[in-house]
């Protein structure tokens, strides 16, 4: 196979890079004889106290550089693409693809399917294994890497071909028993589907995801999510409120099992499940530490938690004060629950807490990471919003000020002639934003 040459795009003044000659428009190839593939190799074989790096240089020249170094000392340089690396795309077609189900017309980075095991570990993203070959289960091993997040959605070989609709994706639990007896730490999701892999199949995958404990961490149980786009494919039912009562009894049964037998509750229940059921969000502890927060388990507990303890710091004061909140359906409960708290240390701040429908994808979406801009405008179009609107940080692309339907922060802001500000993911700044000013 050709060999890989990866392009430097930076080098830090200073650094070992840069005292060995090497520029900006140089490429690395090899170090110590090994390729690099990606970022992995790359990090893993530097550090080594002695490295003969292979160099082609923005002339066109190969060249080897010497360089010696402390161990763990990093070269100071970058390279074009964050993974070194194409992102591996998804080779599956799941029944309950989010992306399958998105409308046409929105930006196209939207639509690209991630299955990439690199970003498991670099961004804790969730992965199918279907895109790993033995290599790859190798280096995984050889290096180390934890944890791997594995969306597995059954154990049963046939179905998981059938729901992710690959003839390849029945080897799942192999996989993991090689990760097992290596030692990596893993976690692990189920999509349930109604009808699919529920009721007894949902018990066989927790049973048999059990079976590789310590290693295999914990295990999140998550609704499918259902938009209005679901034209050509695969028919699946929005679970009701006693469904949700059905699900919470099946994993309960499980976590007192495993904390039989393990002293871990292990699987866990999205909090989609308690509010769609009616019920109240168990106590911290039940969280086991909040291990699957990505997944939507615990995280209205942990925003409880995180304003209780801010106000208990705050004395309160006669400061007046009107602002407005916007979310979507599932949290909505909650943040009001919170907005009357923080009214009732601060008596003279007004908060008015809006739930936006979600019209854009579907009224069955429900939470507020798949809000648009353009939802949000319409619905709190000539309400009373107060000085400003405060809307949660995960409506907007992680890196800019954009929504998902490509509306801006600012656009927003003047079709409702009010400032609109973010407020981040913890309790702290909830409270913080809705009394302004100083403290």
């Amino acid at each position: 196979m050709k060999k890989q040459w990866h392009l430097i795009t930076g080098v830090e003044p200073g650094g070992i890079g840069e005292e060995c000659g090497l520029e900006p428009g140089d490429r690395i190839g090899a170090i110590n004889g090994h390729e690099i593939e990606d970022f992995f190799d790359y990090q893993y074989y530097i550090e080594e106290e002695f490295l003969r790096v292979e160099v082609l240089t923005k002339d066109n020249e190969e060249c080897t550089l010497e360089i010696e170094k402390e161990e763990d000392e990093d070269l100071g340089i970058t390279f074009e693409s964050f993974l070194m690396d194409e992102y591996q795309s998804c080779c599956n077609k799941c029944v309950f693809c989010f992306i399958d189900q998105m409308p046409p017309g929105m930006r196209e980075t939207l639509y690209f399917k991630d299955d990439d095991s690199r970003l498991s570990f670099l961004q804790g993203n969730y992965i199918t294994l279907t895109n790993m070959k033995e290599k790859d289960i190798d280096r995984v091993i050889r290096y180390h890497l934890a944890p791997i997040n594995i969306s597995v959605h059954t154990t049963n070989p046939e179905l998981r071909c059938q729901m992710l609709h690959n003839r390849f994706a029945g080897d799942i639990l192999a996989k993991i028993r090689r990760f097992y007896e290596a030692g990596i730490p893993m976690n692990s999701q189920v999509v349930l589907c109604k009808g699919i892999n529920d009721g007894e199949e949902l018990d066989r995958t927790i049973r048999e995801l059990g079976e590789f404990l310590p290693y295999m961490e914990s295990l999140s149980v998550v609704p499918v999510g259902l938009t209005r786009y679901r034209e050509d494919l695969p028919k699946l039912e929005a679970f009701t409120r006693e469904d949700a009562e059905n699900v919470l009894a099946q994993i309960q049964g499980w976590q007192k099992h495993f904390l039989a037998k393990k002293g871990t509750s292990f699987v866990h229940a999205s909090d989609e499940w308690f509010i769609l059921a009616g019920r109240e969000f168990p106590p911290e502890e039940y969280y086991e530490g909040f291990g699957q927060l990505e997944n939507g388990v615990g995280m209205m507990r942990l925003l409880i938690g995180e304003v209780e303890e801010r106000l208990a710091q705050l004395t309160g004061d006669e400061r007046e004060r009107t602002v407005s909140v916007a979310t979507a359906k599932l949290a909505y409960p909650t943040i009001c629950r919170l907005a009357k708290q923080v009214s009732r240390k601060y008596p003279h701040i007004h908060v008015h807490v809006y739930c936006i429908a979600n019209t854009f994808f579907g009224e069955q979406i429900t939470v507020t990471g798949l809000l648009t801009g353009q939802d949000i405008r319409r619905q709190l179009a000539g309400r009373e919003l107060g000085e400003e609107l405060l809307l949660p940080c995960n409506v907007l692309k992680a890196d800019e000020d954009i929504f998902l339907d490509d509306m801006r922060l600012s656009d927003l802001a003047e079709a409702l002639q009010v400032p609109v500000n973010i407020i981040q993911s913890e309790g702290q700044d909830f409270v913080d934003k809705i009394i302004g000013g100083k403290i």
